[in-house]
């Protein structure tokens, strides 16, 4: 049975998107000869409202525009993530994420990427470029199937660099950025999945992952410290673009995550990251309103 948040998700999109013009919906784009409708965006939309509410409430404060490539990005990022997690068989979530792969070299082939609800919005708005960056992300997400830890602090931040630096890059690209704001979108995007990383260190160790090199009170300030560092150096030389701002959304509140991490690092274990509710949602509404976090 499809969820009430599922289809208040799709509702909602299918609203904004009838409200465009008549002429743009009826020059709906084709990707692989396969028109993307707005069902498949509103698909999309639905996903990642399940599956990753911030990024949801990151893309529905961006243009309405930008969801028509935020959300088949986000969508995709939700599939792969999981893509682990829904099978106890290694084997299966490797097949998992091996189709996944199979479907971006579809799109970065340009010979007709399989009819899918989330590929085939993909194959409109990346080119074999952004399907390498995301081949990496899905190659990066094999660390979930298996019990092993990072072999050392370089091992992790690789991983947030092919998972969330990479993932806020590729959206940013997609969006028109220029390539000089590559390093400082990586460095927002960097600290953001430090944050997101941290708020889901209980559940990985109950589902008996190792998600640290080191677990120590010191350490975890020190690598909040550090995602302070690069969220920092981001946002000051990220440069001042519609397409920047709309792909750096989900960085909206990872300073205030990294300061609590950084200041009581005991909070992360105790699974006590999470911002206010109605603070965060004030401050995702001043960011939208100022154009960037």
């Amino acid at each position: 049975m499809r969820s009430t948040g599922s289809f208040c998700a799709r509702r909602l999109l299918r609203i904004e998107y009838l409200r465009q013009s008549e002429k743009r919906a009826r020059a709906a784009p084709q990707a692989g000869g396969k028109a993307v409708s707005h069902d498949d965006i509103a698909a999309c939309a639905g996903l990642v409202h399940r599956g990753d509410p911030l990024r949801f409430r990151a893309a529905m404060a961006a243009p309405v525009a930008a969801r028509a490539v935020l959300f088949p990005l986000y969508a995709l990022n939700v599939e792969v993530s999981r893509a682990p997690w829904v099978t106890a068989e290694p084997m299966i979530a490797e097949m998992r994420l091996q189709w996944w792969r199979d479907a971006l070299d579809e799109v970065a082939a340009g010979q007709g990427a399989r009819r899918h609800e989330v590929v085939t919005p993909l194959a409109q708005v990346l080119d074999d470029q952004a399907c390498a960056l995301l081949d990496r992300l899905i190659l990066a997400r094999r660390w979930d199937i298996y019990r092993d830890p990072f072999e050392d602090g370089a091992a992790f931040d690789q991983f947030i660099e092919d998972t969330a630096a990479g993932l806020m890059w590729v959206a940013a690209r997609a969006l028109g950025a220029p390539a000089t704001a590559e390093p400082a979108l990586r460095d927002i995007g960097y600290g953001q999945g430090v944050a997101a990383w941290l708020q889901a260190i209980p559940a990985l160790e109950r589902a008996g992952r190792k998600p640290l090199v080191d677990g120590r009170p010191k350490a975890v300030a020190a690598l909040a410290q550090n995602g302070l560092a690069r969220l920092a150096r981001g946002r000051a030389a990220v440069p001042r673009d519609p397409a920047v701002a709309a792909a750096i959304l989900p960085s909206w509140d990872s300073a205030r995550v990294l300061q609590m991490a950084a200041a009581q690092p005991a909070r992360v274990a105790d699974g006590a990251l999470a911002c206010g509710a109605a603070g965060s949602a004030l401050r995702l509404l001043l960011c939208r309103l100022r154009g960037r976090p």
